[in-house]
């Protein structure tokens, strides 16, 4: 591909690529949580601490978050996803080869994590608001179904994987495969940022990092959105990805039952950030996102009361699927037009550390509720008002008459 067609498919090239690292990123979270049955048992430990695991790699993730989202404001997506994949494919190749309990910790927490913490929802809707002049809703959310997207295609897989073999097998796959993506993003990814008008966001003198960080936290839209996905977090990140396979399993449901019904669940994901996206660019967006997080929480209900029966488990998957990973393109839109697209990859990677940080502790709670009472219901009810509380405080949020993207900070919202 010549550097002309490179540039004349710049955009596309950005979101397709976004997909792919998106898709290994999110899946191999989601790959740990099939396995913690049998990490536990290869290594003796609780619950608890398997929770833990994901917690300090949630925890890597915000802290990288905001990093990668500055990196993408000033030099563009293709640093931030070339290096995010090499460390994911180290991590996940490292864990698979290790005998060791802590050097399984290090490589999955340590390497993997920060490699989760670039390859992040936040720098591909980024990277995609910089590159699109009008429907941003839509393409942010194309790039960020491949959060989901790859679930309900490798989850799948790996899972008829461990019918066969071990779950070191389903780690090296995922690095050998996030490996080979990483050759060809090399070659596709184009390099800088774009060379319009709309990349002057970058090229001009800006106040410095501090003094950004400053503004954005004088921003009452940030702060609104960052509690809001802080509370996503818990009820995603945290309690689903880490614990709805885990749950499913002592419902009695075997490995690939749960798997698909786990796939089901990021296939209307998919769904949802496409459609909710669509809807992002045409309504007002605060009333959608507040909507999101109320449907989100009255689905758990439906977790309490699965028992043995996996169409109740398919049913709760279809439903939340449509308002899991929904929330990132609106909310993406949100901060790109009330605090402002210079800063949209700060602001945006300090939200998401809120939503990791929200996850982590989704994570670890979870595992702890579940040690201390041998079931999951607590863990399910908190979630119902965690989301109920993240819909109404996204209600006090005030819409723009004009939801485009201001290249400037935007005013106090």
């Amino acid at each position: 591909m010549t550097n002309d067609d490179l540039e004349r498919w710049r955009p596309w090239l950005i979101v397709g690529l976004s997909f792919l690292a998106l898709a290994f990123s999110y899946s191999v979270r989601a790959v740990y949580g099939l396995v913690m049955p049998d990490l536990e048992q290869e290594f003796g430990w609780s619950r608890s601490f398997t929770s833990g695991i994901i917690a300090v790699a949630l925890l890597m993730t915000a802290v990288l978050a905001p990093i990668g989202g500055r990196l993408v404001d000033q030099q563009g997506a293709r640093a931030v996803i070339l290096i995010g994949l090499g460390l994911l494919s180290s991590g996940c190749i490292v864990a698979a080869i290790s005998t060791h309990p802590m050097a399984f910790v290090v490589a999955f927490a340590g390497i993997a994590g920060t490699g989760f913490g670039l390859l992040a929802i936040h720098v591909a809707s980024t990277a995609v608001e910089q590159e699109f002049d009008a429907n941003q809703g839509l393409a942010t959310g194309i790039a960020s179904s491949g959060s989901t997207a790859g679930q309900f295609v490798i989850v799948p897989l790996i899972a008829v994987l461990l019918a066969v073999f071990n779950w070191r097998w389903a780690f090296g796959a995922i690095g050998v495969s996030a490996l080979v993506l990483l050759f060809f993003a090399s070659w596709w990814l184009p390099k800088g940022m774009r060379t319009t008008p709309k990349s002057d966001i970058a090229s001009g003198v800006t106040p410095g990092l501090w003094a950004d960080v400053i503004m954005v936290l004088k921003k009452p839209a940030f702060h609104i959105l960052f509690w809001s996905f802080f509370l996503c977090g818990y009820t995603t990140s945290g309690v689903i990805e880490t614990h709805f396979l885990p749950f499913a399993s002592i419902c009695g449901f075997s490995p690939v039952s749960s798997a698909t019904a786990f796939g089901t669940l990021s296939a209307l994901n998919l769904v949802g950030l496409i459609c909710v996206g669509w809807l992002t660019d045409r309504m007002n967006r605060p009333f959608l996102l507040g909507g999101i997080y109320l449907i989100r929480g009255v689905t758990f209900i439906l977790l309490v009361n699965v028992g043995t029966d996996l169409n109740a488990l398919f049913l709760f998957a279809i439903i939340f699927g449509l308002v899991d990973y929904s929330t990132s393109p609106v909310t993406a839109s949100l901060v790109a037009s009330h605090i402002g697209l210079r800063v949209m990859g700060l602001a945006f990677g300090l939200i998401s550390a809120g939503h990791q940080v929200g996850g982590a502790l989704g994570a670890y709670f979870g595992g702890i509720l579940f040690d201390i009472f041998a079931q999951y219901d607590w863990v399910w009810w908190s979630s119902v008002w965690i989301a109920i509380f993240a819909g109404l405080l996204v209600f006090l949020l005030r819409e723009n008459p004009n939801n485009q993207p201001t290249l400037e900070a935007a005013k106090p919202q």
